[in-house]
């Protein structure tokens, strides 16, 4: 369990700066630029940075307060696939001498140039329908069972919300097991440990981000569990209708409590009290499932896609 001794900050400047794990290697988005630093298999690191252009953070409406949240979480899906196939294709196996499949000639012929970028936005709308199946209607569906039993709804919401869950613990714990998996999440402790280093104003090295902790409260893993608390709490309110008008509300109320919980989160990457971190703390222990202890060669790659987009300004990139 996270010890609150490991996680109050005393950061010396707290950055909008933030990343993810990719395969073997890290991205970072900061102010104005994404980097992405792989490590090849020849053992080099290879960094790529682009200038942020982001058409959704461009629109005032998507800027406003208890808006952003969700305009920003399917913002982070898009750009964050398309980090991770972009350091998939380092390790894509014999793809010189493999055939393009049925598929992969569909999509250039239709749409040609743009092929990439549909594939990207088809497979962040795929993770949707998967995500709204697999967390929203399943443990729905699940709690229903209980209902003949049971009349409070807000017991049975506090029910469905505990398999929502207990679902999501399985599943990265059943993915963890994967050698794969296990170094991605080295990586994501690698980018936490690089972005601590730089918010205590130390100088980037490995020596210096080694010994700050693999857990920061502004994680992506946070976010996602205060969304099933938040979620929890806001479905008791609507009662126990019946499945189509439940899955309907979870649908609808969605990027709601998606603004809600970033907001909160946002507070609590601000604050480095005691309070922030008892706030903090259930997304604090999710993140010891998803974030391990990186090597010195991986936090070198944190650290390389972090240098590659910090500014001269360092107001620039407050949170």
């Amino acid at each position: 369990m996270p010890k609150i001794k490991d996680i109050i900050r005393k950061p010396k400047h707290i950055t909008s700066i933030g990343g993810q794990a990719l395969i073997e290697g890290v991205m970072m988005k900061g102010p104005r630029d994404i980097a992405i630093a792989v490590r090849k298999p020849d053992g080099e690191i290879e960094l790529k940075k682009d200038p942020i252009d982001s058409k959704i953070s461009k629109i005032g409406f998507f800027k406003l307060p208890f808006i952003r949240g969700s305009a920003m979480l399917l913002d982070a899906m898009v750009i964050g696939t398309r980090a991770l196939m972009y350091s998939a294709e380092f390790f894509e196996e014999e793809e010189s001498e493999s055939e393009p499949t049925k598929f992969d000639n569909f999509m250039d012929k239709v749409f040609k140039d743009n092929a990439d970028n549909v594939a990207i936005y088809l497979s962040v709308f795929i993770s949707l329908i998967i995500s709204m199946v697999g967390f929203m209607l399943g443990p729905s569906l699940l709690a229903n069972l209980f209902k003949s039993k049971i009349e409070s709804s807000i017991a049975l919401n506090l029910i469905e919300g505990s398999i929502r869950i207990l679902i999501f613990i399985a599943y990265v714990v059943a993915i963890s097991k994967m050698k794969d998996i296990y170094r991605v999440f080295q990586y994501h402790g690698a980018e936490h440990k690089s972005i601590h280093c730089y918010e205590s104003g130390e100088e980037l090295t490995v020596e210096n981000a080694r010994k700050f902790t693999t857990l920061h409260p502004r994680c992506g893993t946070s976010f996602l569990v205060m969304v099933m608390i938040i979620s929890i709490l806001t479905f008791s309110v609507f009662g126990w209708p019946n499945p189509i008008m439940r899955l309907a509300l979870r649908i609808v109320m969605l990027p709601i409590i998606a603004g809600i919980s970033y907001e909160i989160n946002k507070v609590i990457g601000k604050s480095d009290s005691k309070i922030a971190y008892w706030v903090s703390y259930p997304g604090l222990m999710f993140q010891k499932l998803t974030t391990n202890e990186p090597d010195d060669s991986q936090l070198e790659v944190g650290l390389e896609a972090l240098k590659a987009v910090l500014v001269e300004d360092r107001e620039a990139d407050l949170w």
